[in-house]
């Protein structure tokens, strides 16, 4: 496990911005870009002031271990301790900010939180910038008065991913019958697939097309995992917690009666109404022993985006003092909407089901800083990108009324958005 014995000591610095005209991404260099936005709104950094890269366990551990979230916390904690902070501005995203991302599985490598050199952010009209540096007074290298314009990703060759589309149906096939057999009640199943560009990926650009096409969904890039989420973990804001579930998909109509027909199909089905329900119960069994007060609505809405529509739940939650949003992140992940029911038993089928590591998919990707603020989504509709190669996942919920070609269709579905970012002109 990787110990940092002594952490640095930083001097973090936040300041009211005036410039409220610059996109955030535009502000960007093209090299390891940090991010989390909602549509015009939200956090972008660069730089490396402190890197904590998270131990993997070994294979056998607990598929629900929790060790890297506690290791997060310990190590985060430490930084806090030996770091002078001058904040002005003093609002969630503002003063020591960590980026992370944490694995699916305790046993994959992968889990890291950085914390930016620079750090530029817009929520509510206020803009600000913060500076980290090793020396009291001193500037960061790196603050371009004007990154340089975003590179097209240029030719892409697409290739399968781990199992083929009949090999990954002949899985859910067999999920299903042992979810029927009453070894578990839901798993959720994904897949990958893999784009190869001619030159390193401009993450900048993949970061731009899905903040305007989606720009109600979480926007992320931490660690080399991109993508756009519209599934919320948890928003803290001082003792309040905000969680969205998502579980249950249809695609989009072509035109609005389509669009409502499908929409009415999925209000309407008993699989994906009780898929909901599984993540929901899921949510609320977490939370408990963390809130004192919970609010989660009995039914679920309807949830539209570009590509996909999903029944939709969101809860609040008042914590408990001395809950941290790290202690709220181990204990709802996995929910029910990414791993299954029950989640051990889940876990350990997706292990040996879907031939792949899933890495940082389905795992928690976000920000937190020093006052305990934090926004956490789930990764997905996402890729992992690494020079001029990126591999994309999708995945679905399997339960006992699952038909492999409809779940295939509908990872397809899920795919598009990351297809569609890679792709120019698109």
């Amino acid at each position: 496990m990787n110990v940092a014995l002594s952490p640095p000591k930083l001097f973090v610095r936040t300041v009211p911005l005036r410039d409220h005209t610059a996109g955030l991404v535009s502000r960007l260099p093209d090299e390891t870009p940090l991010a989390w936005l909602t549509g015009d709104e939200g956090i972008v950094g660069w730089g490396e002031a402190a890197r904590l890269d998270l131990g993997s366990e070994p294979e056998g551990t607990a598929p629900t271990d929790t060790t890297r979230f506690s290791e997060a916390a310990r190590r985060l904690n430490g930084l806090r301790e030996h770091a002078e902070i001058a904040d002005e501005v003093g609002a969630a995203g503002t003063g020591l900010v960590a980026f992370g991302t944490f694995a699916f599985a305790p046993t994959s490598p992968g889990s890291a939180l950085i914390v930016p050199r620079v750090l530029v952010g817009r929520r509510g009209g206020r803009s600000w910038l913060t500076t980290v540096s090793d020396e009291p007074g001193a500037l960061p290298g790196g603050l371009p008065h004007t990154a340089s314009a975003p590179r097209p990703v240029g030719p892409v060759t697409w290739t399968r991913g781990s199992l083929t589309g009949d090999a990954w149906m002949a899985a859910v096939a067999d999920t299903v019958t042992r979810i029927r057999a009453g070894e578990l009640e839901k798993a959720v199943l994904a897949r990958d697939a893999f784009a190869e560009a001619d030159s390193p990926i401009d993450v900048r650009t993949l970061l731009e097309r899905l903040r305007l096409r989606f720009p109600s969904c979480f926007t992320f890039s931490v660690n080399g995992m991109v993508g756009a989420t519209p599934e919320l973990l948890l928003r803290r804001e001082g003792d309040r917690l905000t969680s969205l579930v998502l579980a249950g998909t249809r695609p989009r109509g072509e035109d609005p009666d389509g669009d409502r027909r499908l929409a009415d199909q999925l209000l309407a089905s008993a699989k994906d109404v009780d898929e909901h329900r599984m993540a929901v119960d899921s949510l609320r069994t977490a939370l408990a022993p963390l809130a004192e007060e919970m609010e989660v609505p009995r039914s679920p809405s309807l949830l539209q985006l570009a590509n996909v529509q999903h029944l939709a739940t969101r809860a609040h939650a008042r914590l408990s003092p001395g809950v941290s949003a790290l202690d709220a992140v181990a204990a709802l992940h996995p929910t029910a909407a990414v791993g299954g029911t029950p989640t051990d038993t889940a876990m350990r089928l997706i292990a040996g089901a879907e031939g792949m590591d899933r890495g940082g998919y389905a795992g928690p990707v976000g920000w937190l800083d020093g006052a305990g603020n934090s926004e956490w989504g789930i990764a997905l509709r996402c890729a992992h990108v690494d020079g001029a190669r990126a591999r994309l996942f999708a995945g679905g919920g399997i339960v006992a009324q699952s038909e492999p070609a409809s779940e295939l269709a509908e990872t397809e579905s899920k795919f598009r958005v990351m297809r569609e970012a890679l792709t120019d002109g698109s």
